[in-house]
């Protein structure tokens, strides 16, 4: 039975695949369709990532270790009917030694231009699930009501005692995707 996530809780994983899906229903009133992006950012220990290839999204959908593959980008919303938008899939066993973290996030696309926000995003959540069976292991409701941010971080999976683990965050920011580029690129390292 899957476990339903608040806020800054954590659980192990104790598995070797994983499929991190992400759901959501888009409030049709704004004129125009929501385009929303999920991404990792796969992070060392300084909380940056070690290149720009570790971060996996519609432009880049598999990272350099091949551990971390995004589904692609679902423009609308509308291509799951209830189920995930967007999936990620991540392969512990083969993520690279310098990556310690890797940050889930939600984005979306266009948004200062067509004026929308994630307080406009209904049923919005995360899941993990045993990529293996497709049993769900765990999921986060995004409840609560983000009436100016454009960007989520809604979970990590991080390793802790060799072991990994993961914690539903869902933290708001204006912004859009250039707010997590900013936050995760290291401006000191040429690319």
């Amino acid at each position: 039975m899957a476990i339903n996530l608040q806020k800054g809780q954590r659980i192990g994983i104790g598995l070797k695949k994983v499929g991190i899906g992400l759901g959501w229903d888009p409030n049709t009133s704004t004129g125009y369709d929501f385009d929303l992006d999920a991404s990792a950012f796969m992070l060392g220990s300084d909380k940056k990532l070690p290149q720009d290839e570790f971060f996996v999204f519609y432009n880049n959908l598999i990272s350099p270790d091949q551990a971390v593959e995004s589904s692609g980008d679902d423009l609308t919303g509308g291509n799951s009917d209830g189920g995930d938008d967007e999936t990620i899939t991540v392969d512990l066993e083969k993520v690279d030694p310098r990556i310690n973290e890797i940050v889930f996030t939600v984005t979306i696309h266009q948004a200062a231009e067509r004026k929308q926000n994630f307080g406009q995003v209904h049923n919005s959540y995360i899941r993990i699930y045993n990529l293996l069976t497709d049993e769900e292991i765990a999921k986060y409701d995004l409840d609560e009501d983000f009436s100016i941010e454009t960007a989520i971080e809604f979970g990590r999976l991080y390793r802790y005692k060799g072991e990994w683990k993961f914690e539903a965050m869902g933290y708001g920011y204006k912004g859009g995707l250039q707010f997590f580029v900013d936050k995760y690129v290291d401006p000191s390292r040429s690319s």
